[in-house]
């Protein structure tokens, strides 16, 4: 346990303790200090750690080490258990090894960060090593690892790349600007699955090398999703070949996505692409004006396709069959916020054509919102082919419809303020998964249009947890574990306000607080103050 004091359920204490407890007897810290040949065996045997030969030497006594302190580090590691001894710092000519080949690009990748020489698989130990390995209960969470510094070397070990990636950023930030690994065990695992950064790249268009940059800072931060909200009224931002003539003038080609999705994927973030639809599809509609909504009087509806028009649904699929090709994630995000024939006091009557639609697909008794619920899950079942798993905003989850959204939709909660924005614990109470987006605190929008100002760190650090979906009250907490995580989002809505530089800079630190806050929810160890100073070091 951290010597910090943190507040933690009884039964994690006692597990914990025991950890403690053997972790400081592999150590060999007792009550007692040691001595030479203190560890049972006469100086200079030769002994065996976890499998590596190894010369043991001649243990020194450490009664000039004080107690470890926990490394700092954002996010803070949950628990440490401290020991004597000097700590570690990369030295040229140090190396780095691997128990298995699938850690070569974890290997190479610290190796070069630390100005260390990566040796590959090898058996033995020297010291000043860092040795990668797999290791521990694979039915674990899979982000969870373990870096343990003692004798000279350091160990960084879990059940799987994503958790031995996460120990190699701890054992980074550690020795940052000179600094040290303390001596010692840390345990450590996120509290949530999904930390993810969110970009609008159609209102705004960000350079391929802007985002590799954004890629490089989630993965010290361990983060493990980027968002990219590609299609909007105002462009179209991603190369396509099914449909070259949506395609705006200032884009990214698939060959620049796929360095950005294989860096990505080195860092193990999961690139979550959004074709937002049935609104938001101004960019489509522009080339393929035949498609846009229009109202009983034929004024045309900005931004909304006509989901009445098979056609319209053609469009769509062909996007979303080819996009499933360029982006391997496991997660698609359908976007189905804000479609404008909705807005109106009178749907049925505003949009007869969607009204006799509805009646046609769902019954004499069915609506426009029954027709938008439907549309929603036909697109789920289009990205669902591909191994999928759909989110969609919260504001496209309709409220009173007779169709009801797909039970595997998961739900990106952003705002109260939208019309049909039910509150969150109705997405709960059915059993849904959540993630969290609250425009309260995550919405970084550019230009602070409307009720909107940038978010600051503080502010994140000091009074959001993942159980704040909406305004500022958390949710219950017998709803936590349905809450998956949530992401920060940069939306361009007036695009030209900030460069992207200013953009990266305004975002540094709300990133920093909200991926401390989705790795432990708990009440930070560290004061704002203490947290900035440490993230301006890291930096």
């Amino acid at each position: 346990m951290s010597q910090h004091g943190r507040r933690t359920p009884a039964r994690q204490v006692r597990q914990r303790a025991v950890i403690a407890a053997a972790a400081v007897a592999a150590v060999g810290v007792g009550a007692g200090l040691w001595a030479a040949g203190g560890d049972g065996g006469p100086a200079g045997s030769a002994r065996s750690t976890d499998g590596v030969s190894v010369a043991a030497p001649t243990p020194s006594p450490t009664r000039s080490y004080p107690l470890s302190q926990e490394p700092r580090t954002i996010p803070a590691v949950r628990d440490h258990t401290p020991a004597r001894g000097p700590g570690w710092q990369p030295e040229r000519g140090h190396r780095v090894v691997v128990a298995d080949a699938g850690l070569a690009d974890e290997g190479r990748l610290i190796a070069g960060e630390l100005g260390m020489a990566y040796a590959g698989e090898k058996g033995d130990a020297r010291a000043g090593d860092l040795r990668l390995e797999l290791k521990g209960d694979k039915s674990a969470d899979a982000e969870s690892y373990t870096m343990t510094v003692r004798d000279g070397r350091v160990t960084v070990s879990g059940p799987a790349e994503a958790g031995v990636y996460y120990g190699t950023r701890t054992l980074k930030q550690a020795v940052d600007d000179g600094g040290t690994a303390p001596e010692g065990v840390v345990r450590d695992e996120p509290d949530k699955p999904r930390r993810g950064l969110m970009l609008d790249i159609a209102r705004k268009h960000f350079t391929a090398d802007w985002i590799k940059d954004r890629i490089r800072e989630l993965g010290d931060l361990k983060f493990n999703e980027l968002g990219l909200h590609f299609s909007d009224d105002q462009a179209f931002r991603i190369e396509s070949d099914s449909h070259p003539e949506i395609v705006s003038e200032d884009h990214l080609t698939k060959a620049e996505m796929k360095e950005i999705i294989d860096l990505a994927a080195s860092r193990h973030i999961t690139v979550v692409p959004e074709i937002d639809s049935p609104g938001h599809l101004g960019a489509v509609i522009a080339a393929h004006p035949d498609l846009q909504l229009r109202n009983a009087q034929g004024t045309p509806t900005r931004g909304a396709i006509d989901i009445s028009k098979p056609e319209s649904a053609e469009i769509v699929d062909d996007l979303l069959n080819e996009y499933a090709d360029l982006f391997p994630g496991s997660q698609w995000h359908l976007g189905a916020d804000e479609y404008q024939a909705l807005v109106v006091p009178d749907p049925e009557a505003s949009y007869p054509q969607l009204a006799a639609a509805a009646r046609k697909a769902y019954g004499p008794g069915a609506t426009v919102a029954d027709l938008t619920t439907g549309w929603l899950n036909g697109r789920a079942e289009t990205v669902r082919a591909h191994d999928r798993t759909p989110r969609a905003w919260n504001d496209g989850f309709l409220r009173d419809t007779s169709v009801k959204p797909a039970d595997d939709i998961q739900v990106a909660y952003w705002t109260g303020k939208e019309i049909g924005a039910r509150q969150p614990v109705e997405y709960l109470r059915e059993g849904r998964k959540v993630l969290n987006y609250n425009d309260e605190f995550l919405y970084y929008v550019l230009g602070q249009p409307q009720t909107f100002v940038y978010p600051t760190g503080q502010r994140i650090y000091e009074q959001w947890t993942p159980r704040v979906l909406r305004g500022t009250q958390p949710v219950d907490a017998r709803y936590d574990d349905q809450i998956l995580g949530g992401s920060f989002a940069v939306w361009g809505d007036l695009p030209n306000s900030q460069t992207q530089a200013q953009v990266a800079d305004g975002i540094r630190l709300p990133l920093a607080a909200t991926v401390q806050k989705l790795w432990d929810p708990d009440r930070p160890e560290l004061s704002w103050a203490e947290f900035r100073t440490l993230a301006n070091r890291l930096d």
